[in-house]
């Protein structure tokens, strides 16, 4: 850490939240500037936003020399912009907060206190879901009953990615290298002291959810296939037990036969019984083939998230971590003079 390290910091993935960035504003400053005199900084990293929300970062920080941003380049997505927001805050703790105001800043000084008191994590666990609708309740019960059974306490129940980590907790964290990052699992999975803090989760400030059924089930999977390999095992057992019903079925059939003299009709359950095995050979590859797929991803060794733009940030941090920890994230280094390339436009030029 530079001299300059403040005792907290606060990290906010956004991926367009233009609409709610001065709510968001509103509502943090006053938290953060009753903590330890204003010692903080506010860390967002921008997600590759489509609509004004790096616009609003710029007026943010012109406000307060405190707020510091990420571009990445493109849209990496929450797990990556989380690890990039890890990879170079400078505080003590640390708080990773969502844009939406789902997770009250007001927890924070809470947080801060069991912080002191010898917490080394602090979670905000979601005592009441009320604005999430019934479909999302359902799904996530369903997913932390799931990752219960098959990976023990990899994830809390209703625990998401708000949270306060001291700084050794970061650091572990940093040194995990996967690729392939389910960060809520992760986050647990490095240990150290934990405390809770109970809360009803709030409805979003502006806008709709970025998580459709799709990207969340796809997150499910993340999670599953990145912290057991119970589906693994489970085929195999399974595969033992269909193996041995199918040597005692045969084993009847042949007595039978031996002892009645009696021919086995029955072409039609034949053909169920195959279209049945071959269904579930296909979904043990399928299984195989999602854990193939996430070696395939880590062995090509590709960077987690590449930077376009840093703001607020001393040089000397930036040489830093971007010698350490995680060497293979691509960094570009900006140069005052050099002059500023013009995104690609597909709008032709009129002659």
């Amino acid at each position: 850490m530079t001299a300059s390290a403040p005792t907290l910091s606060v990290i906010i993935p956004c991926f367009n939240e233009a609409d709610g960035i001065e709510a968001l504003a509103a509502a943090l400053e006053p938290v953060l500037a009753d903590i330890d005199d204003g010692d903080y900084e506010v860390l967002l990293v921008d997600d590759g936003s489509r609509d004004q929300t790096l616009a609003q970062l710029e007026a943010w920080r012109q406000r307060n020399p405190r707020v510091h941003f990420v571009r990445l380049a493109r849209n990496f997505g929450k797990e990556a912009a989380m690890s990039c927001g890890l990879h170079f805050a400078q505080g003590q703790a640390v708080v990773i907060l969502d844009a939406d105001l789902q997770d009250p800043p007001s927890l924070i000084p809470d947080m801060v206190t069991k912080w002191r008191a010898g917490a080394d994590i602090v979670l905000a666990h979601r005592s009441l879901r009320r604005e999430d609708g019934w479909f999302k309740r359902l799904t996530a019960a369903g997913f932390y009953r799931v990752m219960g059974m098959l990976a023990g306490s990899a994830v809390p129940a209703n625990v998401g990615d708000f949270r306060l980590m001291d700084r050794r907790v970061v650091d572990a964290l940093l040194h995990l290298p996967e690729k392939t990052r389910f960060m809520k699992g992760l986050m647990n999975y490095v240990g150290f002291g934990v405390e809770t803090i109970e809360y009803e989760r709030p409805g979003r400030y502006s806008g709709e959810s970025r998580w459709s059924v799709w990207r969340l089930w796809n997150l499910a999977l993340e999670g599953i296939t990145s912290f057991s390999t119970a589906p693994l095992r489970a085929w195999g057992y399974l595969g033992f037990l269909f193996a041995a019903i199918g040597l005692g079925y045969a084993a009847y059939i042949v007595l039978r036969t031996l002892i009645y003299g009696v021919d086995v009709p029955g072409y039609a359950s034949l053909a169920t019984l195959l279209l049945f095995f071959s269904g579930l050979q296909l979904i043990s590859i399928g299984i195989i083939g999602e854990y193939l797929a996430r070696v395939f991803v880590e062995t090509k060794n590709r960077p987690l998230y590449v930077i376009e733009r840093m703001d607020g940030f001393e040089t000397d941090w930036i040489d830093q971590r971007s010698q350490q920890v995680i060497g293979n994230i691509v960094l570009p280094r900006p140069k005052a003079d050099k002059p500023r390339a013009k995104r690609f436009s597909a709008k032709r030029r009129v002659s």
